[in-house]
């Protein structure tokens, strides 16, 4: 009897100092979940709203696109020298004088259009305009285009967001509060954005011969476009151009994901905390295609092209 109610008071002891683990890692894993479904909320919601005040733009002053277009399609009235010189040549082949296109059409053709940046400041250099066929991307572009992603100036917004987050939440308690806390948090973010990109955009899809780009769908409700740039996260284009897995999104992340466990502290290195960070880093790669899947719309609605590359260069 003895050694039974020893055997079970050991066994409890041992219980007791389980579930305290559990816990934290329960705790640290919704956490993370929760931060991820904040930046998901937060960049959908930021591009819905843009979308919907674009729209509301529109709707109150429905003519002032097709006006700006017209203006620009209508071209400058021809001297009468010109006049006399074109009217022979048009007489003379028998077919009839060119026509000014319509204004529609001029609007229908800048729809879908992507700009190098989006606002003139976060990178957008991997989004393809509606309607655009290029040949694959070679080794090289890749790699260009995973490097121009982690070390672009304005690279370090997200890291500063999710760190700033973190820390609020303390889901890390090894890197303390305050600057060099924050610090600790800033660094740790950056690299694992770091790692995914290289990861997405650069290795994966040289493995597996995948084309990383985001292609804009450019028509269609506004439900369609929005399920086709999530979906996007899970399919996408191969070198050939057929739709494919994509394998590069989810198992690329998921390579990041585990990467991250050789440079946080050790209490944080769990499979709970590894696939919340993978389903993370997915997510914010989802929101971000509803955002460039957007973006021309509100460029065009909105600001009136204002960031189009033609008005940049003037």
């Amino acid at each position: 009897m003895v050694r039974m109610d020893m055997t079970s008071s050991t066994d409890a002891r041992r219980e007791i100092f389980r579930t305290p683990r559990i816990c934290g890692s329960r705790k640290l894993f919704f956490r993370r979940l929760s931060s991820f479904g904040l930046c998901v909320i937060a960049l959908a919601g930021v591009n819905t709203g843009v979308v919907l005040a674009a729209q509301q733009a529109e709707v109150e002053n429905p003519r002032t696109v097709l006006l700006e277009a017209s203006a620009k399609a209508i071209p400058a009235p021809a001297s009468d020298s010109q006049a006399a010189a074109v009217a022979p040549q048009s007489s003379s082949t028998g077919e009839p004088a060119p026509q000014n296109q319509p204004a529609q059409s001029v609007q229908q053709d800048s729809s879908g259009q992507q700009t190098k940046r989006i606002l003139g400041i976060i990178p957008n250099f991997r989004a393809i305009s509606a309607n655009v066929k290029l040949p694959p991307e070679t080794v090289r572009e890749k790699f260009i285009d995973a490097t121009e992603d982690s070390f672009d100036y304005s690279s370090i917004f997200i890291p500063a967001v999710i760190a700033g987050y973190n820390m609020f939440e303390r889901t890390t308690p090894e890197f303390h509060q305050g600057a060099a806390g924050y610090s600790r948090y800033f660094w740790h973010s950056a690299v694992d954005q770091t790692s995914e990109n290289y990861m997405v955009e650069f290795i994966f899809p040289t493995v597996t011969r995948e084309d990383s780009r985001y292609y804009t769908l450019g028509h269609g409700g506004f439900v369609k476009r929005a399920g086709y740039a999530i979906s996007r996260a899970f399919i996408t284009r191969s070198n050939a151009g057929a739709e494919v897995f994509n394998m590069s999104e989810v198992f690329g992340a998921g390579a990041s994901a585990g990467i991250s466990n050789l440079y946080y502290p050790s209490a944080s290195r769990s499979v709970g905390n590894t696939m919340s960070e993978w389903a993370e880093d997915v997510g914010i790669d989802a929101a971000a295609f509803w955002c460039k899947e957007f973006w021309p719309d509100v460029n065009r609605r909105l600001f009136h092209n204002k960031y189009s590359e033609s008005s940049q260069q003037k």
